[in-house]
């Protein structure tokens, strides 16, 4: 048994990619699963984590205007099919998945061309370019949103199967996340991060709010930063200068300013209330776990598919949106607040949000690659 994931990038199509391939190995051990990425992705370093092997082949940004930039992306995109079509005789897959990123293009085309079953991954309520021209070569299509398979062939081959996630999103109790993050059990939490980069304007509008939620009791806020920015708010924080050691987690009141949140399983199933952009794995966790929602879509994501995203909920009155050119200490301090001051508003929010969620999702596109892979 084996099978070849194409996923590069960024998290947002890495993880539902691993999310799958750990699935296989959880119903069949001994299936041998090999990634393809490029070497410029994070990729190369989630992928040997996880404990999985990984091709590399030549891609990238395919620009659309004319120039030498174009006729160069033209070569490469030659020498990484070229690639793809000696990686699949090499490795002869079963079947072959597709879950994001300019690498699916050359990998999922090659295997489409040699008849190898195949099957892509969406998990945005907008498409990317790639997947809605592989769409229709594709012998099936799992999509994170309904909103998606008006972009693809309407003759059976699309499932909105919703976005997969991994088992401890859903498995983990409120009260066992609150013992391991050491919160208050009889406070409100709060939980913000802005992708594993963090968000600037995200990041801002939380210092500026900061004085605001300090002053409210019973109350309590994990706010990631990301990586590149905590070192200059746990500074700002602690009044340390730039060449002093900084601890991994800075307390400002009720604030806990974190770098990265490495346990989401537990953040989320703490969490009354969440601020966050609006990808798509982040929003089927934020779903799965049915978490009201303050929405802030990046506003630089590729064809503006994370507001896409973020709208789908706020229709569902599951999410409230803040665009990004908006959003600043005052806005999101006012919605905050106008949320937590409506109990009946955020249950009903959290149905909402509830009935969006699709947790079987993982199980249901692991049948479908079986049923392609004819296994038994």
């Amino acid at each position: 048994m084996r099978v070849l994931i194409a996923a590069g990038g960024t998290g947002g199509h890495i993880y539902p990619g691993l999310t799958i391939a750990n699935e296989i190995k959880a119903r069949y051990p001994s299936c041998e699963i090999t990634f393809v990425g490029t070497q410029y992705g994070l990729e190369k370093d989630i992928i040997s984590r996880a404990g999985y092997s990984l091709e590399i082949i030549s891609v990238q940004y395919f620009r659309r205007a004319l120039s030498l930039d174009l006729l160069k992306t033209g070569i490469i995109a030659v020498k990484g099919l070229r690639q793809s079509f000696r990686l699949l005789s090499d490795l002869r897959p079963d079947v072959v998945v597709g879950t994001g990123g300019y690498v699916a293009g050359p990998v999922l085309l090659a295997a489409a061309l040699l008849r190898v079953p195949t099957l892509i991954q969406e998990q945005n309520a907008l498409p990317g370019i790639t997947n809605r021209i592989l769409g229709r070569f594709m012998r099936a299509i799992a999509l994170g949103y309904a909103e998606a398979a008006r972009y693809f062939p309407k003759d059976g081959r699309v499932a909105v199967t919703g976005n997969p996630i991994r088992s401890e999103i859903t498995a983990m109790t409120k009260a066992e996340s609150i013992r391991r993050l050491h919160l208050q059990p009889d406070c409100r939490t709060i939980v913000v991060f802005g992708g594993s980069q963090g968000g600037r304007s995200i990041n801002k509008a939380m210092r500026e709010l900061a004085p605001r939620l300090n002053r409210e009791a019973r109350l309590q806020v994990i706010h990631q930063t990301g990586k590149k920015s905590y070192q200059d708010i746990a500074e700002e924080v602690l009044g340390k200068d730039s060449d002093e050691n900084l601890p991994p987690m800075v307390q400002d009141g009720c604030i806990k300013i974190v770098p990265y949140i490495y346990d989401m399983p537990a953040a989320l199933a703490a969490a009354d209330l969440v601020v966050g952009r609006a990808g798509a794995l982040s929003i089927a966790e934020i779903t799965a776990r049915g978490v009201p929602a303050i929405l802030i879509p990046f506003p630089y994501a590729a064809e503006n598919h994370q507001e896409k995203n973020a709208r789908v909920l706020e229709k569902a009155g599951a999410a409230r949106v803040l665009l990004d050119e908006s959003v600043n200490g005052e806005s999101l301090g006012d919605l905050v607040f106008q949320l937590l001051g409506d109990a009946h508003l955020l249950s009903e929010m959290a149905g909402a949000s509830r009935s969006l969620g699709k947790v079987d999702a993982t199980r249901v596109i692991v049948d479908r690659i079986v049923e392609l892979a004819n296994w038994s």
